[in-house]
């Protein structure tokens, strides 16, 4: 059967130190829990697109050590095929250690990307990126995202692009080709200098795009699909952990692309499932399922 969303970049593993306040230098502290989550932007956004019903695929390069090995059983636990997914020796998945402050409700995140590949150079196969109905992009391999990009857009295959650092070599090109282009109002502004994420949506506008989108959390989403910005506010809830929300969002909106909603329906699809999030703690074992987010649609309006 056909992929409904393909990802190819960020998977990552966190280590999470639970402690009744951060240690000072030198000083030691006693961990009060441990968890171990599967994260980052892809991986998360999958999770998000098959919890809401679609046939979701991972074909990006994991490592074969214990890290790519607990992070792939969770992706396949979500039900996300990694048929395509390709195993190196020398490859690493994200690693990341997180100590959270339980006093404060703070927390220091210690990563390191040594190792990882993300998107491979020359993978996935042209076929299976021109056989799916949503390709995800994230900075993770930005060679092979840019290939992956090229083969989409030239095969009418929408392509997601969830951003954050323009860092890299061939930021500007993966950018551009971009057709769904959803970015924090934090990179936004950033990136385009802007003072208001309404003018940054404006800027990053294209003739060839679909949609720009720039997500405030709260505040809602500022969206350009061809004229002025128009405001699409958020769900009201009462949030207890944001972790992960905006990945929620794109596998969402993904989702909705997917499954042939309209714009707007998939913009209310991914702020319900990103609200959802929001008002619950943890990471992917918080997102919601369809059944959930159709029902608090149909109970909520927006704040």
């Amino acid at each position: 059967m056909k992929t409904e969303v393909l990802g190819l970049g960020a998977v990552a593993v966190d280590e999470i130190l639970h402690v009744d306040r951060y240690p000072a230098a030198d000083a030691k502290e006693e961990v009060r829990r441990r968890e171990r989550r599967c994260g980052g932007l892809a991986a998360t956004a999958l999770v998000a697109a098959a919890r809401l019903g679609c046939r979701c695929a991972y074909a990006g390069v994991l490592g074969m050590d214990d890290a790519s090995a607990f992070a792939a059983g969770c992706m396949e636990a979500e039900g996300i095929a990694l048929s395509q997914a390709q195993r190196r020796a020398e490859a690493q998945i994200i690693r990341s250690t997180i100590v959270a402050d339980q006093g404060k409700g703070t927390r220091n995140i210690f990563f390191d990307l040594n190792g990882v590949v993300g998107a491979g150079d020359d993978w996935p196969p042209e076929e299976l990126i021109h056989n799916t109905r949503v390709l995800l992009v994230d900075n993770i391999g930005m060679k092979g995202m840019i290939r992956a990009a090229r083969l989409a857009r030239a095969a009418g295959v929408p392509v997601v692009a969830d951003l954050e650092d323009d860092s890299a070599p061939g930021f500007a090109e993966l950018l551009g080709l971009a057709d769904h282009l959803v970015l924090s109002h934090e990179f936004a502004l950033r990136y385009t200098g802007e003072s208001e994420p309404a003018r940054a949506a404006q800027q990053l506008w294209q003739p060839n795009r679909a949609l720009v989108a720039i997500t405030c959390g709260a505040a809602g989403c500022w969206v350009v699909t061809g004229g002025q910005p128009v405001h699409h506010p958020a769900f009201a809830v009462e949030t207890v952990d944001t972790t992960g929300c905006g990945d929620v969002f794109h596998g969402a909106y993904a989702a909705g692309l997917a499954q042939g909603l309209d714009l707007n329906a998939c913009l209310r699809l991914a702020a319900a499932a990103a609200g959802l999030k929001a008002s619950r703690r943890g990471g992917q074992e918080s997102i919601p399922k369809r059944a959930e987010v159709d029902r608090f649609i149909k109970e909520r309006s927006p704040a």
